[in-house]
């Protein structure tokens, strides 16, 4: 029997199938009839058994390698199973099931996923431990936490995401960890081909080609990828291209060692922020046509994975993040346009901003098995080594062209190094204490040190060099009761770190100070949930709790002279609450036909308590202040109707009104940049038809009504400002597997 990636369910029984090795009494008569040199054989006809995946969302297993998860909210996604636009890498389709999602949905031309749970911040994803097949890729888990590697959706088999009260094994973020898992070598095969393409509106255009397959010992999986766009709004091509390669080499049957390389580039043409009254008379605008982004980055790793004995694990990993974020920009409010300077008739020199990456990590897992008395228990300890240098060079003199050009004139005026070590320590173990009940409590311990070095021309240096210390005993308890293989409750509290990371040290001007005892974010995740099966029906609730202390952000302090100076420090914390609910249905189901639908709803209250900041002039307390981007409803609701290989979803999305700033601006200023975040609503339709077991058809149109809306207005990057999401459009994606 075989699950095939089609969502069928086939047993063959092929033609050549000796019947006597199936039917030992049948074997046994027709030896007894037969010469001795010869065996009676019949021919079976192949038999083909279909039917339907039940398509219901799964959680990890208790155990996964050397990773204890019991107890712990989790969801996969499968991208095979789901309706969703994948070459754009649409956040609100691929993540659906995932109650309380909040996406940045900005970047319709598919190069980033922006995405937060529980009230954090989205952009780029930060507030995660991402990783691709276990690997980390965040750019600097200390200096820029974003995850600047972007690999092509169709390169992903399935999606993994923990929540925070797993961070004790992989890291303290709040977030959690996200996994992306790519596709792999077919081990039955020499070699097998794939090729995913797309068109769609905007002038999108994409090629997705991969080999893979198995040579003795060796399982080989590579692929190439490129995307264009011209962009929904003027001015926003985007030219994208990646590159992956993984060799597995299967030494014993015990010990395999693998080896990655993943690459991902892309230059994106940035239109530009919009004011209120722009957005309102064409969101598709631009008021920028020279900025562009581009980041480069490289992924090497090398993985050990050792099953000692039946009971013991070993797994090593060393891994990197080399690269560069680069951008070229005329950086100025919505309401400032990027005209010729009238004295000389020429345009101004724009901005040109360049990180460079070296993040080295290096880490060491071990699992066993033992007993203690008559308590069975799995344990796992560990260390992670990080040693990562992040040169930011800022504010350089570019050109006064309009093609992506790096070139500068002069030094940068801010050339900076951030200098990172950081050793970290940790054991879990999950204690069986019944045959239901299972509790896993578990320690974190990280040493680090953080040093800014480098210069600032407006800048004292005597004031410049600051050493941030990083020195946590991070707790944590998990906990699981199993009903039966349908029912669980599960719960857990375990403490996180966020790093106070580069750009809350950076002073932006003469005018500001930053304070040299500055401390690291930290809190906790609790959670209490229920996760059951009923027939047809799937209910995962969770409530969960989020202290968040010590945020970053600046004050108007007076010096000895009566002057002003914003000063960056810690301004108070911030507290999340609220509740997570998927709930899945099969309201028809027969042989060939089934009818399910969805709804994956969250309610976050995240507010600021015992916080105060600065208004410009003065300093407020902002105590019970909605927190930015925490959208208090999250709805994602989706049906489905399924025919033998043919799938059909619609979805509507709704999210509440946000907020763009600590002062929860009522009204929206002219220019843009600060105010709410309107509630919207958007429709979408995707369908998936299964063309045999080589083909397959995707369709999508994304925001089916064509709404004007947007989720952000940015403080920083790319721009402050309204940043409108897509409109209306259609993507059509062929595949073929052979």
């Amino acid at each position: 029997m075989m699950v095939d990636k089609k969502g069928l369910i086939t047993l063959s029984l092929s033609t050549g199938l000796v019947l006597s090795s199936l039917v030992p009494g049948f074997a046994q008569s027709q030896t007894r009839k037969a010469p001795a040199d010869s065996v009676r054989t019949r021919m079976l006809q192949e038999v083909n058994v279909t039917g339907m995946r039940e398509g219901l969302t799964q959680s990890l297993p208790d155990i996964q390698g050397t990773y204890l998860l019991g107890g712990k909210r989790s969801e996969v996604i499968r991208l095979t199973e789901v309706d969703a636009n994948i070459a754009e890498k649409n956040a609100r389709q691929v993540f659906a099931r995932i109650p309380g999602l909040f996406v940045y949905d900005m970047d319709g031309t598919g190069n980033q996923m922006n995405v937060a749970t529980r009230g954090l911040d989205p952009h780029r994803s930060w507030e995660y431990n991402i990783r691709q097949n276990g690997i980390l890729t965040n750019s600097d888990m200390y200096g820029y936490p974003a995850s600047h590697y972007s690999a092509p959706m169709e390169s992903i088999e399935r999606v993994e995401m923990v929540r925070g009260t797993a961070s004790l094994q992989y890291g303290a973020q709040f977030g959690g960890m996200l996994n992306y898992v790519t596709k792999s070598g077919d081990t039955t095969r020499r070699f097998g081909f794939e090729t995913i393409n797309s068109v769609g509106s905007y002038g999108l255009r994409s090629t997705y080609n991969a080999i893979g397959g198995r040579v003795g010992k060796l399982t080989y999986y590579g692929y190439y990828y490129r995307r264009h766009s011209d962009g929904y709004r003027d001015n926003a091509t985007s030219n994208a291209q990646a590159q992956f390669v993984s060799l597995q080499y299967q030494a014993t049957n015990r010990l395999k060692i693998s080896a990655e390389l993943g690459r991902s580039e892309y230059t994106f043409r940035i239109p530009g922020p919009l004011t209120e009254e722009m957005f309102a008379q064409n969101p598709r605008q631009a008021t920028r046509s020279r900025n562009y982004f581009n980041p480069d980055i490289y992924v090497p790793s090398l993985k050990l994975d050792w099953q000692i004995t039946d009971r013991t694990r070993l797994m090593g990993l060393a891994s990197a993040v080399l690269g560069a974020r680069n951008s070229v920009m005329f950086d100025a409010l919505a309401n400032v346009p990027d005209t010729l300077i009238k004295a000389t008739g020429l345009p101004r020199n724009r901005q040109v901003d360049i990180d460079k990456f070296h993040s080295y990590t290096s880490e060491l897992r071990l699992l066993h098995s033992y007993h203690l008395g008559n308590v069975s228990a799995t344990g796992v300890v560990g260390v992670q080594m990080m040693n990562n240098d992040l040169n930011r060079r800022q504010l350089g003199k570019g050109t006064t062209g309009s093609d992506f050009d790096l070139s500068i004139t002069g030094p940068f005026t801010r050339d900076l190094h951030f200098y990172t070590s950081n050793l970290a320590v940790f054991a879990e173990s999950q204690f069986h204490l019944t045959q239901k009940l299972t509790v896993s409590p578990g320690i974190r311990v990280e040493s680090g040190l953080t040093k800014l070095r480098g210069t600032i021309s407006y800048y004292d240096p005597l004031n410049l060099p600051n050493d941030i210390d990083h020195r946590f005993a991070l707790l944590g308890v998990n906990a699981q009761y199993r009903v039966n293989p349908e029912l669980k409750f599960y719960g857990g509290w375990s403490q996180a770190y966020r790093p106070v990371i580069f750009k809350d040290i950076i002073p932006t001007s003469v005018y500001e100070q930053v304070d040299k005892n500055l401390k690291d974010a930290t809190g906790f995740n609790a959670e209490v949930g229920m996760d059951g099966y009923w027939n047809a029906l799937h209910v995962n609730l969770t409530a969960f709790y989020l202290p968040y202390k010590n945020r970053l952000g600046s004050l108007i302090l007076n010096n000895a002279d009566g002057q002003s100076t914003v000063f960056r420090t810690n301004v108070g914390d911030s507290r999340t609450k609220g509740v997570e609910t998927l709930i899945e249905a099969q309201f028809i189901r027969t042989n060939q036909f089934a009818l399910t639908g969805f709804t994956s709803t969250a309610y976050v209250d995240a507010r600021y308590t015992n916080a105060r900041v600065s208004t410009g002039t003065d300093n407020k307390t902002i105590n019970g202040n909605q927190v930015e981007s925490a959208p208090r409803w999250t709805s994602r609701n989706g049906l489905t109707a399924r025919y033998r290989t043919f799938s059909l979803t619609a979805q509507f999305s709704y999210v509440s009104k946000t907020y763009s700033d600590a002062l929860n601006t009522p009204v929206a200023l002219p220019n843009g940049s600060k105010g709410p975040v309107p509630a919207y609503g958007i429709w979408d339709l995707n369908a998936t038809w299964r063309i045999g077991r080589h083909f397959t058809l995707r369709g999508s149109v994304n925001n089916l009504l064509n709404t004007s809306y947007f989720t952000k207005r940015p403080t920083f990057y790319p721009g402050p400002g309204i940043w409108p999401s897509d409109g209306r459009s259609g993507v059509l994606t062929l595949g073929i597997k052979l």
